[in-house]
């Protein structure tokens, strides 16, 4: 079982704990090269606000140096795992003897199938919510950092909250049900100070806590995050790619730009409560999944 690698291992929570200070030191280096180029743009904005400084770099240097933290941080992680857990990343990755890809191409594809027809839908329905915003030039570019870079930022919060702190949190609890909860109002409230969350208020923490538990779910259910991986990589990456607004965390080249009032209600409701269930079942039907009540609540 996926959970029980924690106890197999033996290692103390002081561990994770020291772990996840690294990763996050790690994470932090990442973040000098944007930190040199907003104090070097700063002067040229009238009072030097972050923000306005961000607004008037260019959207793919903007997109790219947000994305490198993740990799330093990445690396992070890699050593952490590596050198002070004495451990492979698959043991964080999966029960199985080694990463199903085929398992993360799965996830991948359908949630980016459902993402793109959910995208086009609501653009032949809502045409005048969304400016063309399409340059070949622009796109090419952030079409290649995104699909270096994006499953970086995707991979790490899945490996840092599904893998590493799920199973330390197992290891305390020799439970399934409190990791899963912990970790997914842990990943919720890290999206606290999103620009999203000051557009639609704290309402929105509830979309990222659900996400979270959705996440949490697959992982318990299929003893592993490869399917994880796929379906945030498949939402991050296409999103990217497809569609952006001016109040999101990312700033891209889209294809579209969403002009409309964003409203939280349709999005967390319909994501929460029809989608996500929806992709839950194509995945237990696939992957034969049984014993859902046993494998969420077990004792470890």
């Amino acid at each position: 079982m996926f959970l029980k690698q924690a106890i197999q291992y033996n290692n103390p929570f002081w561990m994770y704990l020291l772990g996840s200070f690294v990763i996050l030191i790690f994470n932090i280096i990442g973040q000098f090269p944007l930190t040199y180029v907003i104090m070097k743009q700063g002067p040229t904005v009238p009072g030097g606000d972050p923000m306005e400084v961000m607004r008037n770099i260019d959207k793919n240097v903007q997109f790219f140096l947000l994305l490198i933290p993740f990799v330093i941080g990445f690396l992070g992680l890699w050593l952490v795992v590596k050198k002070l857990h004495e451990r492979s990343l698959i043991s964080i990755s999966t029960a199985r003897k080694q990463i199903d890809w085929r398992r993360i191409i799965y996830a991948f594809l359908i949630w980016a199938l459902i993402t793109i027809l959910l995208i086009t839908i609501n653009y032949v329905l809502n045409p005048n919510s969304y400016i063309w915003n399409f340059n070949i030039q622009r796109f090419v570019i952030l079409f290649f950092i995104a699909i270096f870079l994006v499953p970086f930022q995707t991979s790490l919060e899945e490996y840092i909250f599904r893998g590493y702190l799920m199973q330390g949190f197992g290891g305390i609890f020799k439970n399934a049900w409190a990791p899963l909860l912990i970790t997914s109002f842990i990943f919720g409230s890290l999206h606290l100070f999103n620009p999203e969350v000051e557009k639609l208020g704290y309402g929105i923490l509830t979309y990222y806590v659900g996400t979270g538990l959705f996440l949490g779910i697959m992982t318990l259910m299929d003893d592993g995050i490869e399917l994880a991986l796929g379906f945030h990589a498949a939402n991050n990456l296409i999103t990217a790619l497809l569609v952006t607004s001016n109040w999101t965390a990312f700033q891209t080249e889209s294809i579209l730009i969403d002009v409309s009032e964003p409203s939280l209600g349709s999005e967390l409701l319909l994501s929460i409560f029809l989608f996500y269930p929806l992709f839950l079942v194509i995945m237990s039907k696939k992957y034969e999944w049984n014993s859902w009540k046993s494998k969420l609540t077990m004792i470890l």
